[in-house]
């Protein structure tokens, strides 16, 4: 389940990507940022499966050590509590899940190799030691471990990070939200479910749905309008001095306070201050501040900045 925050990102993305490319239609610029933010639900889906996966490469490797010529003790009866593990069978068996990753195409078993890493890694870490050595065998281990694997093992991994960013270049920022879903995801099983277990949905609600577009659209439908008020406030500046990705963090943050009435204005300003520290200059945060606090007295002083509801707060 994605974010606000997360939309707002691929909403600047997407202005930026369409300035950039002003021949591109308006309308397949608005499939490609729909397509981009479909695909944070199929990372999360990659995630999942790669535990299953996982299992199934330990497996294996079980069976061949136990075909070696002068097999010890340790080989005959090895510890098995990961391959057991029950949060992850019923991943496996997990219907619906299992349908997504067939008409997705998500499919590890050709990266035998890749896997391998994967799990050594995983195998490695203190986490891992402890579950497998820990005499406690219950359904609330289990699921503990296996959020450890989303939290410490995946977060931490930079071979996964590259590999996915590799797959598809907008995962490289999808990473950590696409992560955060999978976790939340797992946290939602409970033993004795049944095998359909629904994906986590993308949006929160229809709201979340209608907000990004109606972000993405309004921006540039108002585009002209908000560039007027941004350039009333820039008094001895230059609109062409002004950072490409100031501009549109501020077009997206005016969009925001006069078209979305029940969104606060301190949230709005707050949210487009952390995307300035990601997309935008060591000093754009001072700089759209001080434009954003003077817009918002203009919109109060003309009467359009009408907040309802939330929007009040």
């Amino acid at each position: 389940m994605v974010t606000r925050r997360y939309l707002r990102a691929k909403v600047f993305q997407a202005i930026y990507a369409s300035e950039k490319n002003p021949k591109e239609n308006f309308h397949v610029s608005e499939k490609k940022l729909d397509q981009v933010i479909k695909n944070c639900q199929e990372l999360s889906v990659y995630f999942i499966a790669l535990l299953t996966e996982m299992v199934r490469y330990r497996t294996m490797r079980l069976e061949v050590i136990k075909e070696k010529i002068n097999p010890s003790q340790e080989d005959l009866n090895p510890n098995t509590k990961f391959i057991d593990n029950k949060v992850i069978k019923q991943i496996e068996e997990n219907i619906i899940l299992s349908q997504f990753c067939k008409n997705h195409k998500i499919d590890w078993s050709n990266r035998y190799d890749f896997v391998a890493q994967i799990y050594f890694e995983i195998a490695n870490s203190d986490f891992f030691t402890t579950y497998t050595e820990s005499p406690i065998s219950c359904y609330s281990e289990d699921k503990k471990f296996v959020l450890n694997i989303l939290s410490k093992g995946f977060a931490e991994s930079k071979l996964l990070h590259w590999f996915l960013e590799e797959k598809n270049i907008h995962w490289f920022d999808d990473y950590n939200d696409a992560l955060l879903s999978a976790y939340k995801y797992i946290e939602k099983y409970k033993e004795n479910l049944s095998k359909q277990i629904p994906l986590i949905p993308l949006f929160k609600s229809d709201e979340d749905l209608t907000f990004y577009k109606d972000l993405f659209r309004k921006t540039l439908l108002y585009n002209d309008e908000y560039q007027k008020r941004i350039n009333d406030k820039l008094q001895h500046w230059e609109s062409e001095r002004v950072i490409e990705s100031d501009t549109i963090l501020i077009k997206m943050a005016i969009c925001e306070l006069d078209q979305f009435p029940t969104i606060p204005v301190k949230v709005t300003i707050n949210e487009y201050l952390e995307l300035a520290k990601l997309y935008s200059s060591r000093k754009s945060c001072v700089f759209i501040n001080g434009i954003l606090d003077r817009i918002v007295i203009d919109l109060k002083n003309e009467g359009v900045l009408n907040k309802m509801g939330m929007g009040l707060v």
